[in-house]
């Protein structure tokens, strides 16, 4: 397996008071949201710095210059889309177009996840065309694709609990590897 042609993509909301975890932070308060979000985007960091293949961080709001993602290990990019079917959908157009053959999404706040998930992932799409991790709220916390499946990110209620289900419906065409689920 060649690293050089895997991809993982990263997608990151802003580090910013207000404007993450928003649900936690209804119960926890905003400011205690926050230092949550910031120990996993470093958990995230921590896992992905060293791993094989290219690295690309997608932010939600504005790119960060001075932030915890060292421009040497991780590009950056400006998530594009209104919803996170578009913003996944371009990331993964933009990469394929940019010829790599293996790539992953995931977000930047599921503190199970490691860097062995992460290579273990990568290896499956070796002889699968697909390869998803369930979350065990009904969504999924990895995607990863060797083709452009422009379906996967269209027609879902992002967020909710029919995510997984309905993605694995239209990957019911390709040899699908599934990860175990994770909260």
């Amino acid at each position: 397996m060649s690293a050089s042609k895997n991809l993982l993509l990263i997608l990151t909301r802003n580090p910013v008071l207000g404007k993450c975890k928003t649900r936690l932070a209804a119960t926890i308060g905003d400011e205690a949201a926050l230092a949550i979000y910031s120990f996993l985007l470093e958990h995230t960091k921590k896992i992905t710095k060293d791993l094989d293949g290219t690295k690309q961080v997608y932010y939600s709001e504005f790119i960060g210059k001075d932030d915890i993602w060292d421009s040497g290990d991780f590009e950056k990019h400006l998530q594009q889309g209104t919803d996170l079917g578009e913003r996944m959908h371009h990331a993964f157009n933009a990469g394929f177009e940019a010829g790599f053959e293996r790539i992953i999404v995931i977000g930047s706040d599921l503190f199970d996840l490691t860097q062995q998930d992460l290579e273990m992932a990568f290896k499956k799409l070796e002889d699968h065309e697909a390869v998803i991790g369930p979350a065990s709220d009904g969504g999924y916390y990895l995607l990863g694709l060797t083709q452009a499946v422009p379906v996967v990110f269209k027609n879902k209620d992002w967020g909710t609990e029919t995510v997984y289900k309905a993605t694995l419906k239209d990957l019911d065409h390709l040899k699908v590897a599934v990860l175990d689920e994770r909260n």
